[in-house]
């Protein structure tokens, strides 16, 4: 729900009556059953295929200001609505409708010698505030989860999608609406005053977590000045190694897959470390289909004495999320070489190993500390879609809470159940 703002609004009041609003949401939300959080859901999913024409003609506005403005081509990547990005929030929102729902599930139920049973019982946090860059289409994944958990949300996309988000928040109230729930339950931040971010992250009364997705400049700010609790990644600097015993033919599938499906993505490949045995093989393959997709590579000394045309990368590069089509490649010396590497440069988000030895996926799975640890595929199904979670509200790389993907069981916490009958203390 987004409420129009007058010249004359002041930022502070307006974020608290959204924080208000969405505290009295979410005690209606706490106790809505499931049939109508799902009737809301595929309501939402009805009045988006029904705005479709509408949907990506606000978008293409956004597009244009974008590039008027000068935004570089992975926010503009980010930006786009397309008919098979709508499809796809349609789709999710039909599968978070189709998924259990995790609230009032009650876990280890026990009775003790007192005779008393306890267990713990699973409930939405609360009010969840997101904020967020560029992508439209987290405005319906994250309204999505929050009402499937039972949360009630504020959400304060980037001023480049302003009309995409607008467009999409009118068919998330109609939803709303159609279910019997109250708009409030999601409300889109009308002003892109960059006060009300400030704002919204300094109100622990009304809010009980924070979500940032976009840069890293954000995250930061955000995790800094932020008084409410908040989940987070800052980095997708994320790895794919080639073992010595890999399937040649499935690395190069893999190691092209992870960087070039998409370049803007957080879970997109950026450092290749390839073991040394196969580099002489497959490097040739690889910067062969790299070059198919304009991918320029920089690589260590050993990569160049292959490939002598490859940018030398410097220090920088192995720490870099580059978002773009740009890869840093590394030959090493076995496994622990690379798991080295990982430590020292990766960001924790997602890292790959490809190789058909059965002992050093398991070292790899065991000792990379990282959110997702892949064997034998692609770092891009580091996603809440492909894990099965509907969609994601966002990747944690954090250790307390939430890590990975942030789903519905990430967007609700436990609190302890105690049953009896009569029972008292002696």
């Amino acid at each position: 729900m987004s409420h129009a703002l007058s010249p004359g609004d002041d930022i502070g009041a307006y974020m608290a009556q959204l924080g208000q609003a969405a505290r009295q949401a979410s005690t209606v939300m706490r106790r809505t059953d499931t049939g109508c959080k799902n009737v809301a859901l595929l309501a939402m999913a009805r009045h988006l295929e029904a705005a479709r024409s509408t949907l990506i003609e606000a978008n293409a506005r956004d597009l244009e200001r974008g590039r008027a403005s000068g935004l570089d081509a992975a926010l503009l990547d980010r930006l786009e609505l397309n008919e098979s990005r709508v499809d796809a929030m349609i789709e999710g929102l039909e599968q978070v409708a189709s998924l259990p729902d995790p609230v009032g599930e009650i876990d280890g139920l026990r009775s003790r010698p007192s005779g008393i049973q306890v267990g713990q019982m699973r409930v939405p946090l609360g009010v969840i505030g997101i904020i967020y860059e560029s992508r439209p289409n987290v405005t319906v994944e994250a309204a999505s989860l929050c009402l499937k958990s039972g949360n009630a949300c504020i959400l304060r996309g980037g001023s480049e999608a302003r009309e995409s988000n607008a467009a999409i928040a009118a068919c998330i109230t109609r939803g709303l609406t159609e279910a019997g729930l109250p708009e409030a339950a999601v409300q889109v931040v009308a002003t892109t005053d960059r006060e009300a971010v400030g704002q919204l992250i300094s109100m622990p009364e009304y809010v009980d977590v924070i979500i940032p997705r976009g840069g890293k400049s954000l995250i930061e700010r955000i995790s800094r000045e932020a008084k409410v609790p908040v989940i987070k990644h800052l980095d997708g600097v994320c790895h794919v190694y080639v073992d010595a015993s890999a399937d040649l033919d499935k690395a190069l599938a893999i190691a092209v897959n992870a960087k070039t499906h998409r370049y803007g993505t957080c879970n997109t490949m950026e450092t290749l470390l390839l073991d040394s045995p196969v580099a002489e093989e497959l490097l040739p393959r690889l910067a062969a289909a790299y070059a198919e997709h304009g991918v320029e590579l920089r690589g260590c000394e050993r990569t160049r004495q292959l490939l002598p045309d490859v940018t030398v990368a410097s220090e920088a590069d192995w720490a870099a999320e580059y978002l773009a089509p740009v890869l840093a490649v590394r030959v090493v010396d076995g496994i622990d070489e690379a798991i080295e590497h990982i430590e020292r440069y990766g960001s924790h988000h997602t890292d790959a190993i490809v190789t058909e030895s059965y002992t050093l996926s398991r070292r790899f799975l065991a000792e990379v500390d990282s959110s997702s640890v892949m064997v034998n595929t692609s770092t891009r199904f580091a996603d809440g879609f492909e894990y099965g979670l509907g969609a994601e509200i966002g990747i944690s790389t954090d250790k307390l809470h939430a890590r990975g993907p942030v789903g519905l069981e990430g967007l609700t916490t436990r609190k302890y159940v105690v049953l009896g009958d009569g029972h008292v203390r002696r």
